[in-house]
């Protein structure tokens, strides 16, 4: 699996699972709850891509010394917006809480799978 066909799978499992968690957010927080759930699974998804081709510019050539800075643009936007959402009163922080840790799992859920598949092709 490259690099590519593990971000296209991990966003599109991230986006299938955040729409019952988003009408069930609805259900319980109404429209904070269900905004909550789709900002958060936004904010990490858009996180990942954006640490994904970092990572890809990294490994083909480019400094890696602005790495640090990167990664604390991209972790102070991400509470940025995620603080204006909470601040603003049009995400509760739980609802939020809830949609960005939807992309860790997807994330182990396709690392397993292709473990698994890497390690039935070595026999």
């Amino acid at each position: 699996m490259t690099a590519s066909d593990l971000v296209a799978r991990v966003t599109l499992t991230t986006a299938v699972a955040l729409l019952p968690l988003a009408v069930a957010g609805g259900w319980l927080g109404g429209l904070v709850g269900a905004v909550g759930v789709m900002a958060g699974g936004a904010l990490a998804v858009g996180s990942f891509r954006a640490l994904v081709a970092r990572t890809t510019a990294t490994t083909h050539g480019t400094s890696v010394v602005r790495w640090p800075l990167t990664a604390a643009l991209r972790f102070g936007a991400v509470a940025a917006v995620a603080t204006g959402l909470v601040v603003w009163g049009w995400a509760h922080p739980l609802a939020v809480l809830a949609g960005y840790t939807t992309l860790p799992f997807a994330v182990v859920l396709h690392g397993l799978r292709a473990a698994r598949e890497e390690s039935t092709s070595w026999r």
